[in-house]
């Protein structure tokens, strides 16, 4: 039997590791599963080459829980060590940096994870037990396995074993304070978590299975069962294979598999497969969207070679498409990596980069390929594109080929189809084409329908962040504004160089202001007479489009400072060429004049959904006294 110091000038490092390596010690299993597997890769790889001349088989790694005994079991069939690899692997390696560590990393090692990038993993075992053992035998021959013991001081003791069978099986004794490791559920819990899609096999107990009846059981006769070994893991999951490989109906499993909880399919998926200049695979998938801006994030699951990783992908994924869900699993990701540290990763940034474009080139296809399901789809999946559109300049770029503009009768524009389809009639006396639009077709219905009877197309845009978009798509495209319907009077909103002349004198139209003014609040309104058609509405509530869309931007984050907290601001436009605004002039009695004003405001405010509460119902009470 040999004893010995592990190597390392510092003692305290097993309390640093027991305090600081991680907050969550759960992580454990996973850095010692980690390890199990990648001992049973070698092997794999080594018989498959012809330097290990040993039968790879059907290896599995087997967990194991002993409540009496206050053990976990980690048992694998992989390459196992010597005793001269322990040495080499256990007792010094992994200490080597151990005094870099203790300076670089003493504050901030928490969050900072630095396991991977010290060859910790085994350590983190004591993050959880009060001794770690390792029984372990080479795949080489006539090399006998060995036992090595450690109670989490820097001694330890190594000797000869008994073990036949080659691997490794780890033995942690449990602190008292972490029992919770010994508990299946528990160690269930994190199987399923981090080691769910691992590439080799997990067992994890048994499990009773049903076998099918002989055909001469009675119909009463119970079906035969079996005890299986548990597998808890789907070691060949769908991201791990070629697309040709897969059917659409593979896709939609996996989804299934990755979110047993959610019942509707995904509208479609991208599958990400690169291996230059950095490896990556992965199927993202687009959920049916709402124009909620607080959808659930955290949905796309990170690994590293199949290991889970986390669910928090910001900085790896651009901020746009962290709505979607799916997997990402890339080898040139760390394992525990800050915040910081990723954001300034080169791999990192490029993996994102990919990403937007791979997600941009397959809404392109898409599109291509079948505009008419792309149309259908477009209300679920448009808050990630025009998200994507203003956040990520590349994909604003590439979007012009799939984004669509659609109108309110249920049309679809790419944007050059809009320019062209709408560039004669709404180019305005400046030159400028006006794109018109309405954010809600039943409140802004008389103004979607003046403007269509003048033969303007009128766009439905209705996500809580077109106001950005719309601020970005002026900046880039020449020459263009986007106007809601409600925004003016239909012949201002795109002006030509025609003068209409008013019916009313100059001096009845300046008797007209001032009644106008008197009666009209002037907080509310700012009163604008117009020379418009007969037949137009007598009084129009309009909403200035700058003014409304800054408020907007404010809500949703952006706009002019202070905009979000202003009130409200209505122009009034009254028609001087309307028959009832002759009547209000001609009207001989004060009186009579207020109540047609007051009467006209208030159905202007109706159409408009402005009129609530006590001034309603004394509308409706004063409607029905003039039609007695």
């Amino acid at each position: 039997m040999a004893k010995g110091n592990i190597n390392v000038s510092v003692e305290n490092i097993f309390p640093l590791i027991k305090k600081f390596l991680y907050s969550d010690h759960e992580i454990f299993l996973r850095e010692l599963i980690s390890n199990a597997t990648d001992a049973t890769l070698k092997l794999k790889h080594l018989t498959g080459i012809g330097e290990a001349k040993v039968e790879y088989g059907n290896p599995l790694i087997e967990i194991k829980v002993d409540k009496d005994q206050k053990t976990l079991h980690i048992i694998d069939q992989g390459i196992g060590m010597t005793a001269e690899e322990v040495e080499k692997y256990i007792n010094e390696v992994a200490f080597s940096g151990a005094e870099e560590f203790l300076n670089k990393y003493k504050d901030s090692a928490k969050d900072s994870g630095i396991i991977g990038h010290f060859g910790l993993g085994f350590y983190s075992a004591f993050m959880v037990a009060s001794k770690v053992e390792i029984i372990t035998k080479s795949y080489l021959e006539n090399e006998e396995a060995v036992h090595w013991t450690c109670d989490g001081s820097p001694e330890f003791t190594l000797e000869p074993h008994d073990k036949t069978e080659r691997g490794t099986e780890i033995i942690l004794h449990i602190n008292d304070e972490d029992k919770e490791f010994l508990e299946d559920s528990r160690i269930r819990e994190l199987l399923v978590k981090y080691n769910k899609f691992m590439p080799i096999p997990i067992k994890f107990g048994t499990k009773t299975e049903t076998l099918p009846k002989p055909e001469d059981a009675k119909e009463d006769e119970p079906a035969p069962t079996q005890e299986v070994d548990d597998i808890i893991n789907n070691p060949t999951p769908a991201w791990t294979k070629q697309p040709t490989d897969l059917e659409d109906e593979d896709y939609k499993n996996f989804y299934r598999e990755l979110y047993p909880m959610q019942f509707e399919e995904p509208l479609f998926h991208i599958h990400l497969n690169v291996d230059y200049p950095f490896n990556l695979t992965g199927i993202l998938y687009f959920p049916k969207m709402t124009n909620d801006l607080n959808v659930q994030k955290d949905r796309i699951q990170l690994y590293q070679n199949q290991v889970f990783v986390t669910d928090n992908v910001e900085g790896i994924v651009p901020e746009f498409l962290t709505m979607l869900r799916g997997v990402i699993d890339s080898p040139d990701i760390p394992l525990n990596v800050s915040r910081s540290y990723l954001q300034a990763d080169g791999a990192v940034k490029k993996i994102s980069s990919y990403i937007t474009r791979k997600v941009a080139d397959k809404l392109k296809s898409l599109f291509n390929n079948n505009r008419e399901d792309f149309e259908k789809k477009w209300n679920d999946i448009k808050i990630v594109i025009e998200y994507g559109m203003l956040s990520e300049e590349k994909f604003f770029e590439k979007a012009e080929a799939f984004a669509l503009y659609p109108t309110v009768d249920g049309k679809y524009y790419t944007y050059e189809e809009l320019y062209n389809a709408i560039k004669a009639k709404q180019t305005d006396k400046d030159d400028k084409l006006v794109i018109l639009y309405a954010s809600d077709k039943d409140a802004q219905h008389s103004y979607i329908e003046a403007a269509q009877a003048k033969g303007y197309e009128v766009l439905f845009l209705d996500s809580p962040i077109v106001s950005h978009l719309m601020q970005k798509l002026e900046g880039s495209k020449e020459n263009i504004t986007f106007t809601r319907v409600d925004a003016d009077h239909v012949d201002n909103l795109i002006k030509k160089d025609e003068n209409k002349i008013s019916k009313l004198t100059e001096d009845q139209q300046k008797e007209l202001d001032e009644l106008l003014k008197e009666v009209i609040p002037a907080e509310k309104f700012t009163v604008k007479l117009e020379n418009m058609d007969s037949d137009a509405a007598p009084f129009m509530i309009t909403q200035p489009e700058f003014m409304r869309r800054m408020k907007e931007m404010q809500m949703t984050g952006g706009g002019m400072f202070g905009m979000g907290n202003m009130p409200d601001m209505y122009n009034l436009i009254v028609n001087t060429n309307s028959e009832l605004v002759g009547e209000i002039i001609s009207t001989k009695t004060r009186k009579k004049q207020e109540r047609l004003i007051n009467q006209s405001l208030d159905l202007a405010r109706l159409s408009q959904g402005l009129l609530k509460g006590e001034e309603l119902t004394n509308f409706i009470k004063r409607s029905y006294e003039m039609i007695k």
